[in-house]
């Protein structure tokens, strides 16, 4: 497939996307959900709060709605850094999918990303109607039950592996 028809198909399909986030905002809670599905990373004895100590970070409430389009899908987490040192998200990867996004939601618009900062001492949280991670191209349709291998790649960390279980597509997380 081309650039300008992957484009043109990606075009077609945003608006969409969009919609079906803002609704998935309503009511959506934006607390790190807790589970066996998460992962950690971080080196060194990095305590929390004390200047110059590494990033450690931390993953909670992964998930994926099931997507309603073939083309598309949204990727949700909270990462949490314990360590007094900031870190950046800076890619993400899922053999499930030919392409991750890291995008950022300002008023009702999505802009797509090269990082998303992990604050010192602080938390990220990737959620419907915010900042998030879009999937594009996968090999298939993932559905509800499934579980979706990530990883996601920091500036200064190691990288996390995430399972990502596939939820409905209306699921809102437990506060």
């Amino acid at each position: 497939m081309t650039h300008s028809s992957r484009c043109r198909r990606l075009a077609a399909v945003l608006p969409v996307a969009a919609g079906l986030l803002a609704l998935g905002a309503c009511g959506s809670g934006q607390g790190p959900a807790s589970g066996p599905d998460s992962g950690s990373a971080g080196s060194g004895s990095g305590g929390s709060g004390s200047g110059g100590s590494v990033p450690k970070l931390s993953v909670s409430g992964a998930y994926m709605p099931e997507p309603v389009t073939k083309d598309m899908a949204g990727g949700f987490l909270t990462l949490k850094n314990t360590g007094g040192t900031a870190d950046r998200l800076t890619s993400v990867k899922s053999g499930a999918f030919g392409e991750a996004q890291l995008h950022e939601t300002s008023g009702q618009q999505m802009h797509r990303v090269k990082s998303l900062k992990v604050p010192a001492d602080g938390t990220l949280r990737l959620s419907r109607g915010g900042n998030h991670i879009m999937f594009l191209n996968p090999e298939r349709k993932p559905v509800e039950g499934e579980k979706v291998r990530v990883t996601l790649h920091f500036s200064k960390s190691g990288d996390i592996d995430v399972s990502m279980p596939v939820e409905a597509t209306n699921f809102v997380p437990k506060k």
